[in-house]
């Protein structure tokens, strides 16, 4: 995509997007644009794919009935494709979500910006790689970007959106367009950086946890009640920076810093992974299965979709169904 490239059509006048990769982010990501009025095609190489779509989808709708769909959206509006030049042939943005193995990714992106339409913008769900090292094989490396989303795509409003090296900032700039015109809540980065914002937050908070569990000194009861009962109340509608200031009291961020600094010394974090030898692995799968209980893996989906609903419902931030 350039200033002679232009794309097919504005952000907002997107009819067809094409969903390459069906899995748990792909068929979010399909779930999540029916229920902005959209028509998706999507392909996946896998031969139970279209079962699982929709599958998928059908779990999704009624949490996506309760957010507010937009008008004539629908699950029939679903088509899945035989081949990935059918998925593409007639879509106005493609949102790719394959695996993650570089090469894989590498191969895919050049295949799809040769089977586009000029000037489509595509976008990877990647959650590790930079766009820099994605597009090397592409013939039309300009329009390709990374829109990294959160799980369930259908859920959670964060799409991050960043370009590589040899991305036209023009492709960036339309697909920042098109999420927030998709009801999606964007952070459009000025530069790549390994892991994106929101994951290498995540992953600190995970690899502290893993550590815990490790060592003996918390379960994962214990580590996932003190995020629900704790902080993550407050993360809900405040991140953790304007949290801190807070406890600075009315000296805000700069009291807290000038109390609380030298406490960044002492030994309370331990950043280096630990490592994931078969006591660890058994101990978080264990403790995963104690907190389930006898929950099953779709009872669980329910009640996370439920319990999302609800705190964007609390905090007013549903959001509009416009489409």
């Amino acid at each position: 995509m350039s200033e002679t490239t232009p794309a097919p059509c504005a952000p907002e006048d997107v009819r067809r997007v094409a969903c390459i990769g069906a899995g748990v982010i792909g068929g979010g990501w399909a779930a999540h644009f029916l229920a902005r009025g959209y028509d998706v095609t999507a392909w996946d190489p896998a031969p139970d794919a279209e079962e699982k779509l929709r599958r998928l989808v059908a779990a999704a709708w009624p949490a996506l009935e309760q957010m507010g769909t937009a008008e004539g959206a629908a699950p029939e509006r679903l088509t899945v494709a035989g081949s990935l030049a059918e998925a593409v042939a007639d879509a106005d943005f493609v949102q790719e979500s394959a695996p993650e193995k570089l090469e894989l990714k590498r191969s895919l992106l050049a295949e799809l910006t040769a089977a586009t339409r000029p000037g489509v913008v595509i976008a990877s769900s990647t959650s590790g790689y930079p766009m820099t090292d994605m597009q090397t094989s592409a013939g039309d490396p300009g329009r390709l970007v990374v829109g990294h989303p959160f799980n369930p795509p259908y859920l959670i409003p964060l799409v991050e959106v960043v370009g590589g090296e040899r991305t036209d900032r023009a492709a960036v700039d339309w697909a920042s367009r098109f999420y927030k015109a998709a009801g999606k809540s964007v952070l459009t980065m000025d530069r790549e950086l390994p892991g994106f914002i929101a994951n290498r937050l995540q992953e600190a908070l995970w690899r502290e946890a893993l550590h815990m569990v490790a060592s003996g000194e918390a379960t994962v009861e214990d580590i996932d009640a003190s995020i629900t009962e704790g902080p993550g109340l407050r993360w809900a509608f405040m991140g953790p920076c304007l949290t801190f200031a807070l406890a600075g009291g009315e000296g805000g961020m700069a009291h807290m810093l000038d109390h609380f600094g030298p406490s960044l010394k002492s030994p309370w974090t331990r950043l280096e992974a630990p490592e994931l030898d078969r006591a660890l692995r058994d101990a978080m799968v264990e403790g995963c299965d104690r907190a389930a209980g006898d929950r099953s893996y779709a009872d669980l989906v329910a009640a996370r979709d439920q319990g999302v609903i609800d705190v964007l419902r609390a905090t007013g931030r549903l959001g509009g169904t416009a489409r």
